[in-house]
């Protein structure tokens, strides 16, 4: 009977779909984080359940021809890159496999459409945007970061391998900036210190940068001297602090006060120009993602006759895209600055046949079908990781689209929604997996749903 303490040499037979490796030892399933498949380990034992376990990964004693040396020198410890340890062309598959096993097992579709997943061509240096916990270490030292998994102690890494090179010149003129005034990090426990978050935005195509300072007050002492140092950074756009003084996890307040620049950088995603404000909800990986709505828009198959409503719209990326080859497109948010950034992005564009609503998509869409009879060719819909609210998929079978094109950031609700859509009279035509955040689990998924 294995127990807690144990030390188990283990063949890692499968992966989870959180990146961790599965194999057996006595009969009992183990979880081994860091294990890659066909990998032999040494294991210790963490924590057993009645018929599997946990443990950690003490040594890989014989390693699968899948497995890389990690790029990134704390890796193991930071927790971000669940996959650094596998091949890239190891990660595609098991993407891949991720979304079609949970088609399988909860939507339970037998035949999928598989088409080949759209990977990087550099899975590296691609994150447009990154958030750095600032705070002090055990000596005392300024350290900035990322939170070590399911804990608050931030590993210091101002050379993080999915973010451009910017970032590690900005936080070393920050931090510098910070130790030559004395102005102090923020301490969760005490809720005493300035500067919480260092947040910076990176336009791939304009190469336009932006930096705010998240803080726990209203002013920056000697803020002055901050601007002129960043200001030396080729490409400097946007300078700015957002106020947060609640005891809270979540990271941005609601203001924003503009130090240097403009309040906002640009960028493009295929030719459409969007305006990105430190509150703005913008796709990371911006390469990718003119590839997932180029598939999206693929499977609308649009022809310019079409009214189509981008459910979940966020600034109006996607409705964008749609915009530019429907007759008329509907875009509904929950985010009301959000919609105020898409109405903005859509006449910065000279686009005049995008319409924005703020609100539930679950409550706009059905009274906008009930009370003024709308109807729709297409329906789109990109929602959070939890899915689709159930009224949203009734409303969606009553107004019953030609075509329903599903973008998904979570192939188990997606499975699950796509089963209720199915049940319902519509059919599974066509999916694809689109990889957006490499050396990570995270994959999406593009599916074609047609009556």
């Amino acid at each position: 009977m294995l127990k807690k303490g144990d030390i188990v040499q283990v063949k890692i037979e499968d992966m989870g779909s959180d990146g961790e490796g599965i194999g057996r030892a006595e009969g009992f399933t183990l979880f081994i984080k860091d294990a890659v498949i066909s990998d032999t380990v040494q294991a210790l034992v963490m924590k057993m359940k009645k018929t599997y376990g946990y443990a950690r990964l003490m040594e890989v004693t014989e390693p699968s021809p899948d497995r890389v040396t990690p790029a990134c020198p704390v890796a193991r410890q930071c927790g971000g890159c669940q996959l650094q340890s596998m091949s890239y062309e190891k990660q595609l598959e098991f993407k891949e496999n991720k979304i079609a096993n949970h088609l399988r097992r909860i939507g339970k579709f037998e035949e999928i459409p598989m088409e080949p997943i759209i990977g990087m061509e550099h899975p590296f240096g691609y994150r447009n945007k990154a958030q750095f916990p600032v705070g002090r270490n055990k000596e005392g030292k300024l350290v900035a970061g990322f939170y070590a998994g399911r804990t608050h102690s931030i590993i210091d890494n101002r050379k993080c391998i999915l973010g451009v090179p910017e970032n590690e010149i900005i936080l070393e003129k920050v931090l510098s900036f910070m130790e030559e005034y004395a102005i102090e990090p923020y301490n969760e426990e005490t809720g005493t210190g300035l500067v919480r978050h260092i947040l910076t935005r990176y336009g791939f195509r304009t190469k336009q940068i932006m930096v705010c300072l998240i803080i726990n007050g209203k002013a920056l002492p000697h803020k002055d001297k901050l601007t002129e140092s960043l200001c030396q950074i080729p490409g400097m756009t946007s300078i700015s602090l957002n106020v947060n003084m609640e005891k809270t996890n979540v990271i941005l307040g609601r203001e924003i006060i503009s130090l240097w620049g403009q309040t906002y950088i640009e960028d493009y995603i295929g030719d459409v120009k969007y305006q990105i404000s430190p509150l703005s909800f913008y796709q990371v990986n911006p390469v990718q993602t003119e590839k997932l709505y180029g598939q999206a828009l693929e499977y609308a198959g649009l022809t310019g006759d079409e009214t189509v409503w981008d459910l979940y719209c966020g600034i109006g990326t996607i409705s964008l895209f749609l915009a530019e080859k429907a007759k008329q497109v509907y875009g509904v948010e929950i985010v009301p600055e959000a919609i105020e950034d898409a109405r903005n992005n859509a006449r910065i564009n000279g686009i005049h046949n995008a319409e924005f609503y703020v609100g539930k998509a679950e409550e706009v869409l059905p009274r906008k079908y009930r009370e003024e009879g709308i109807t729709a060719d297409v329906i789109v819909v990109d929602p959070p990781r939890k899915g689709c609210d159930e009224s949203l998929l009734e409303t969606i079978v009553q107004m019953a689209p030609e075509k329903v094109v599903y973008v998904s950031c979570d192939s188990a609700t997606l499975a699950r929604d796509l089963r209720y859509l199915c049940d319902r009279g519509y059919e599974l035509r066509r999916c694809r997996g689109v990889d957006q955040f490499g050396e990570t689990v995270h994959v999406e998924t593009v599916v074609l749903l047609s009556q």
